[in-house]
């Protein structure tokens, strides 16, 4: 019930998903093995398609059908990802967030305070998609200015304007880091988070980069030490066990893609946990640090003691941000 510590952001974020396993690590392994089944299904036609190129005399069209193909799995397969980790992160804040208030949360609860907030996070996810498309085409058209005007001298704008572009993303990134906690406690629209997330890391951008770019490594590196070896281990273990007078096939590694994809996702999904867990913690932190939230979370820790159990960090508060008001 105090501003936290780098220590107690990440140690928090840990024991929150350890008491409430089934709501934070369940919904993060169903979530990811509905993107490993969906990637499986689709790359396996993918791998069918691309057995054209084996063929000593393969067909414009059937070049082009597969490459077409590859481009259809790709956008699909990337479109339905990036919405599983934006529902992701946003269910799990509701465990990670009443942790705080002392508060255990099942696997259907965290469904039932999250459901009605899908949408204005999904619609949370489209204006971000559209504001990073807006900013391509932007670095877009006048890279290809830069490239009609100056010819060979083009890179001395081109170059710079791209490291600008990705220091403008990182810079939007962090800005709006907790804008989906803000969607899914506050009960507020697409565009107020932004505005409210944008209010709650100002004078803290520096710091709220540090702890994402800290959990992001911590995670990345535990995550390929433990699932790296096993991945190596299947892959060793399909190789041995498949017939070496077997007629190459492109689905004959559909065995060996699925075991890695069920490692990845379940990996993934542990550490998108620990990751939400984090962000849930630095939004509380950060409202804590404007707003005085500590007192809120006192009262509704009281309330939630007197028997509502659905009670959500946040939402009865007015005190500094009225939840639905303006940012």
């Amino acid at each position: 019930m105090r501003p936290l510590g780098l220590g107690e952001i990440l140690d928090g974020a840990f024991q929150a998903c350890r008491r409430n396993p089934l709501a934070t690590f369940g919904i993060a392994i169903l979530l990811q093995a509905v993107v490993a089944l969906v990637t499986v299904l689709m790359l396996g036609n993918v791998l069918s398609s691309l057995e054209v190129f084996e063929s000593q005399n393969p067909t414009p069209d059937s070049i082009i059908g597969a490459f077409a193909g590859f481009g259809v799995f790709a956008s699909v397969a990337g479109i339905v990802s990036a919405a599983a980790l934006l529902v992701l992160q946003g269910i799990l804040v509701i465990p990670l967030a009443r942790a705080v208030i002392n508060q255990r949360t099942s696997f259907g609860q965290a469904w039932r305070l999250s459901r009605s907030r899908i949408l204005p996070l999904l619609g949370f996810g489209l204006l971000s998609v559209a504001a990073g498309l807006v900013g391509l085409v932007v670095v877009v058209g006048i890279s290809a200015l830069a490239i009609i005007g100056l010819a060979e001298y083009s890179a001395l704008v081109i170059v710079p304007l791209v490291l600008a572009g990705m220091a403008a993303l990182v810079w939007a990134g962090i800005k709006l880091a907790v804008a989906p906690a803000a969607i899914m406690l506050e009960g507020i629209g697409p565009w107020t988070a932004v505005k409210r997330s944008w209010q709650l890391t100002r004078g803290n951008w520096w710091r709220t980069f540090g702890i994402v770019l800290l959990t992001s490594i911590i995670v990345s590196i535990i995550g390929s030490v433990i699932s790296t070896p096993l991945t190596f281990a299947v892959s060793l273990f399909f190789g041995f066990s498949s017939s070496a007078s077997a007629a190459p096939d492109a689905l004959d590694s559909l065995p060996l893609l699925i075991a890695t994809q069920a490692i990845a996702a379940l990996f993934t999904a542990i550490g998108y946990a620990f990751q939400a867990g984090v962000t849930a913690l630095l939004y509380v932190d950060l409202r804590m640090r404007r707003e005085g939230f500590d007192v809120v979370l006192l009262r509704e820790h009281e309330q939630a003691g007197a028997g509502h159990p659905d009670i959500l960090p946040g939402g009865t508060a007015s005190f500094g941000h009225q939840p639905g008001g303006p940012a």
